[in-house]
């Protein structure tokens, strides 16, 4: 009995190193950019965004909600954006001089900002159209630069301010709760330490160093590090015992238990201006002057990605939404005065921004490859509406399995036996070709870049198979000009691939044996030749110069070892 025909079956091959890791593929899914210049063209100096980790006293739960809501400040203004919408619901213009650092609350509903003239001001921005004004300090008889919430009470507060000090406030009182003094410099970054207390505070200033200050504790600071350059931003880590301080182009890992640096972050060319948490405080992003944003993680402090702006980067944040916290926007405001917001879409959002993408493509390829998306998306809705159907149905309804067609046959003992006939697997035409020795006819098949079901691994397929028949010359030889140019366009184009290499040279080996005496009587035929020599050359030169680094490694290797 004749053995069954079976498909040739595709060549799996080896996938490779990825030119683009995860990490990177994460952080390209932010996309559909939305951009908004402030007016005048003011650079946009902060972006805030209340702490995913923000809570609450126990007393004042109740008082709180889901914020959907973060805050630019540029100029004379802040605006606050819906994190849906990705528009300004309102502006704040109440300020005498330009403003600094406005901040929302993690509930939403009030929002603080400094300013050049030494004010710090309090808005109700929960309701109305309009922000009324609730409290108006003058104390700071210098800009206020830093004005940051409490993540845990709802009513404490903190500044910075170019007279040197930091101040903590109690939203109800007319007076600082506390006053730390102690800088020699203006006083430009600061915030509270995470850890379920209002208590701890950390300040950098342009006196190049970063203090850790205890309201509880009498007299000035209680721990210090000193840096080499002003200290433009600090941002604690969730876990209260590391922070970081961006001081001129480098970042500083400063650990508070062990009261010394950790690591130096030297990866930016100019100035470092701000730093966010993201994905759930597991990467810490950085902004600079040089117009790059790069993310690290937050084990070796290695760079995962990074992306480049056009303009200097004065400040960032990743605003995250939902229960779980999810990464939406990178935001990210210019020297130029334009905020940039890129969105990283999920669950039905995605998918209907990954349909129009393939619709998008199909319509560029041409009507044809639109009528075949047309068609599988009909396929996949049958099959939605079938299971939605039997699923309704299929409790009160009997279903019927057709059965399939049999024969009745005698065996040796006499008996008689029903058998299903085996269905017979269905070839290709490539495939029935190369069955019936038809090899010239198949590689045209496989070759032909307008079919539809090209890939170019079936090419590879068949060559192989053609090599291991030894009937790979007997398929190449005997071809017209028409014929042999998308074999030698093929093997031109792979040949720089080392998963194609070796199939590749046997292949142009024959050629160059069987057609390159009509060279001269063809200018296709000879650019061709021509291209194919090119990318070996490049090949050639690539492998030598792999060669020589190898040879200078391994001396350096050896003499490390003496």
């Amino acid at each position: 009995m004749a053995a069954e025909v079976l498909p040739l079956a595709q060549l799996k091959l080896p996938t490779g190193p990825s030119p683009v890791t995860p990490e990177q593929r994460y952080w390209k899914s932010f996309r559909n950019q939305k951009s908004h210049t402030s007016t005048a063209s003011w650079p946009i100096s902060h972006i805030s965004f209340p702490s995913a980790g923000a809570t609450t006293s126990n007393s004042l739960v109740a008082a709180t909600k889901i914020n959907d809501l973060f805050v630019v400040t540029s100029g004379p203004r802040v605006e606050i954006y819906s994190i849906r919408k990705r528009e300004p619901l309102k502006t704040i213009g109440r300020f005498d001089s330009e403003a600094h650092s406005g901040e929302i609350r993690a509930d939403g509903r009030v929002l603080v900002a400094g300013e050049d003239s030494g004010k710090m001001q309090v808005f109700d921005v929960g309701g109305g159209t309009r922000a009324v004004i609730l409290k108006t300090w003058h104390i700071h008889k210098q800009p206020v630069w830093v004005t940051k919430w409490s993540p845990t009470e709802l009513t404490t507060l903190m500044s910075c301010s170019d007279d040197k000090t930091v101040r903590l406030w109690d939203l109800p009182s007319n007076t600082p709760s506390r006053m730390f003094t102690g800088h020699s410099d203006y006083v430009r970054s600061g915030s509270f330490m995470p850890g379920g207390s209002s208590n701890i505070l950390v300040s950098g200033s342009y006196d190049e160093t970063v203090r850790v200050w205890d309201a509880r504790a009498p007299g000035g600071s209680v721990l210090t590090f000193k840096h080499a350059d002003p200290i433009e931003e600090v941002l604690p880590l969730p876990g209260g015992t590391t922070l970081l301080a961006a001081a001129g182009s480098a970042i500083s890992v400063l650990d508070l238990v062990a009261a010394k640096p950790l690591r130096l972050i030297t990866n930016h060319q100019k100035t470092v201006t701000s730093l966010s948490l993201a994905s759930n405080s597991r990467r810490v992003i950085s902004g600079s002057l040089d117009g790059h944003i790069k993310v690290f993680e937050t084990s070796s402090w290695n760079v995962v990605s990074s992306s480049k702006y056009l303009s200097p980067i004065l400040s960032l944040s990743v605003v995250s939404a939902g229960s779980t916290h999810e990464d939406r926007h990178l935001a990210v405001g210019m020297q130029s005065g334009v905020l940039s917001l890129r969105t990283r879409l999920s669950g039905t959002a995605a998918e209907k921004a990954r349909e129009r993408a393939a619709e998008q493509a199909a319509r560029d390829i041409g009507p044809d490859a639109l009528e075949r998306l047309d068609a599988q998306k009909a396929n996949r809705k049958r099959k939605v509406l079938s299971s939605k159907v039997m699923d309704r149905l299929g409790e009160n309804v009997d279903v019927v399995i057709p059965t399939q067609p049999t024969t009745t046959v005698v065996n040796a003992d006499g008996k008689v036996v029903t058998k299903a006939p085996k269905r017979r697997p269905k070839l290709k035409q490539w495939q029935r070709d190369f069955r019936e020795r038809r090899y010239a006819a198949a590689l045209d098949q496989v070759l032909d870049t307008s079919h539809p079901e090209y890939f170019p691994v079936t090419a590879l397929t068949l060559l192989v198979a053609l090599r291991h028949r030894s009937a790979l010359r007997e398929a190449i030889e005997g071809r017209d000009e028409v014929t042999v140019l998308p074999l030698l366009r093929w093997v031109g184009k792979h040949i720089s691939d080392s998963r194609y290499v070796s199939v590749c040279v046997d292949v142009a080996f024959h050629l160059l044996d069987l057609y390159s005496e009509y060279v001269g009587g063809s200018d296709e035929l000879a650019k061709q030749f021509a291209a194919l020599c090119a990318s070996v050359s490049r090949e050639v030169e690539k492998a030598t110069m792999a060669m020589i680094t190898s040879g200078m490694v391994e001396s350096l290797m050896i003499g490390g070892m003496e």
